[in-house]
């Protein structure tokens, strides 16, 4: 596909995915998901010629006026969507599919602790909503979606539906794997934390109640 094709097709998923899209005037101009998609695209060609440095600064302009971060070294497919995107961020090895969406403040990460391959790979057809951040060198398997919010830290099969903190697969092939999920109470790791110390203050105030009274017998 010639580069001036995948533009074009660029600026069609806009109007595919977004009923707001009214003209294609309105569209090139006003749309910074489109704007950060297209620096990139320029940005990945210096990438791979090995102009690092010219990628990097064309990246970085990007993110300045768009508030969308994308590393040249991604790889991303065609029809590649971003819906009010301030706050995303596309880390180097990350690679896109076909057909993907994510929203605002997504983020596409390593976990600080990988070489080489350390950021996601997200197959075709993938949908990641607000908020969500999906890290470390794992793969979304196809026609997937990721909840608002959620964080994932493991691979997620094909057809599925993931949320929480850990992300957890609750869906999939249209059938439902867990029943107890509430979606609307998502896991709380640090609620979870405090509830352990909390326990672990009782049980050590019954054990120095314990030693007190004791002592106060042998008085």
């Amino acid at each position: 596909m010639s580069f001036i094709k995948l533009l074009k097709q660029d600026i069609d998923v806009v109007f595919d995915q977004d009923p707001a899209a009214r003209t294609y005037f309105e569209v090139c101009l006003t749309y910074s998901g489109l704007h950060a998609i297209w620096s990139h695209r320029i940005a990945h060609a210096f990438f791979r010629k090995k102009f690092f440095f010219l990628a990097r600064v064309i990246s970085q302009i990007s993110r300045f006026f768009t508030g969308i971060e994308i590393h040249p070294g991604a790889k991303i497919g065609t029809r590649f969507f971003i819906d009010h995107g301030m706050g995303v961020v596309i880390g180097e090895t990350c690679e896109i599919g076909n057909n993907v969406t994510i929203y605002q403040a997504v983020t596409l990460g390593g976990t600080g602790k990988e070489k080489g391959k350390r950021h996601p790979t997200i197959k075709d057809n993938v949908l990641i909503a607000t908020g969500a951040k999906v890290l470390g060198s794992i793969t979304i398997g196809e026609s997937s979606k990721i909840g608002a919010g959620s964080v994932v830290l493991k691979d997620v099969p094909a057809h599925s539906t993931v949320v929480g903190i850990p992300g957890r697969v609750v869906i999939q092939n249209g059938e439902k794997v867990r029943k107890d999920l509430d979606h609307h109470k998502l896991p709380d790791p640090i609620s979870e934390v405090l509830k352990e110390m909390e326990d672990e203050i009782q049980s050590l105030k019954i054990e120095l109640k314990e030693i007190q009274g004791v002592n106060h017998n042998d008085d």
